[in-house]
Parts: C-alpha cells; structure tokens; sequence
C-alpha cells in the first residue's frame, strides 16, 4: 500500500477517536501568533484540517473565511458537522489546483508530517502560488530531527510520519519564496515538534 494511502485510510477509521484527543496539544498560543498578523475577514487555509476541530473551529470564531482540506472521507465529514460555517474540501495537499492568490494566510497542524519529505517541497511551492504577496504561514514542519517511519499501531491503526531536519526544511520554505519570520522546537502533548511562521514574497 502507497504511503499516502495508509495515512487516509487509517486517518478515515480513526477519525474520531483522533478529535476526541486532540485536546492533548496545546494550540491556543500557536494560533493566537498567528492571528497577530491576519486580519478579520481574511481567506485562511487549514491544510490537512482534520475533523476541523480545534483550529478550522478557532479561525472561523475570530471571523476568518476558512477552507479546508483533507483527502480522509471520515475526517472531512466529521468537519462538516463541526464547523458549519467554514467550506471544507476533498484534496491532496500535494495536489492543491486552487487559483493563484486565492488565500491571505493558511495553518497546517500535524499534517504535512505525514506527507513524504520528498513531496514538502512541493507544497510549500503551491502554497506561494496560492497565497498572495505577504501572505502568512504557521505549519508543524517536522521535528527536531530527520525522521521517516512507517508505525504499526497509531491509535491502533499503522501510520507513517517524514521530514526532514529543522534547518533543511526552513532551506526548503526560503526556497519556495517564503522569509521566516520565527521557528521553534517545542515540547507539545509529549511530542517533539517544529514549527515555523514564514512571509510569502512573490
């Protein structure tokens, strides 16, 4: 089975098991830094939004204009229930066909982690199509070191996790056109994480 699909299918079996806990990472702080920088009423895509909770959920509540994507049937209905007044959408984030400069700023939690490192690049590279110039990024890029795994039992179902170091993956943003404005490592719900807040310069 493709890499791709066993992170949509299992995405799809688990999905609420999956949203019941996501309370187990700390977002609040992470979005509130974002949200500095976007004004209400702004386009925001939540790439790999999941069951929409908490972050499409928190957006839309601070008056942005929401789409998500996600390519997990069971995540994406579970979005529609709970997020009524955001748009959400069936896509590949490696696959985004959205017009140029349709979005002021997208948000991406825990989801480009489980795309092949390989295929970052090319997100980060239709992100800056998508986006208009100084649009802005908050993503959890990875971790604190290049990994790759393919893991048995993820909430009991296999999973499979890719990216690449911190200071390779801010080569790769900067590459796409974007400026980083901050990066960090941080501890969150018992996870090692990195996550980076870039410019898009077109």
């Amino acid at each position: 089975m493709k890499k791709s699909e066993i992170v949509r299918k299992s995405y799809t079996k688990i999905a609420k098991k999956y949203a019941n806990q996501r309370n187990l990472y700390p977002n609040k702080e992470l979005l509130m830094k974002f949200k500095r920088y976007m004004q209400k009423g702004s386009k925001v895509l939540d790439l790999g939004c999941g069951a929409g909770v908490p972050i499409s959920k928190f957006l839309v509540s601070n008056g942005y204009n929401v789409t998500g994507i996600d390519f997990a049937d069971g995540m994406l209905k579970l979005a529609k229930r709970n997020v009524p007044r955001a748009k959400f959408i069936k896509m590949d984030m490696t696959k985004m066909n959205f017009k140029p400069n349709s979005f002021d700023g997208a948000v991406s939690f825990y989801a480009i982690i489980h795309v092949s490192r390989k295929k970052h690049s090319r997100i980060y590279k239709s992100l800056h199509r998508i986006l208009i110039n100084n649009a802005i990024i908050l993503v959890n890029a990875g971790g604190n070191k290049e990994w790759e795994e393919i893991a048995e039992d993820y909430i009991g179902v296999p999973m499979f996790w890719s990216f690449y170091s911190p200071k390779r993956t801010l080569g790769i943003i900067k590459n796409a056109g974007f400026e980083i404005i901050w990066n960090k490592i941080l501890k969150l719900g018992g996870e090692t994480q990195f996550w980076v807040m870039a410019r898009n310069q077109k």
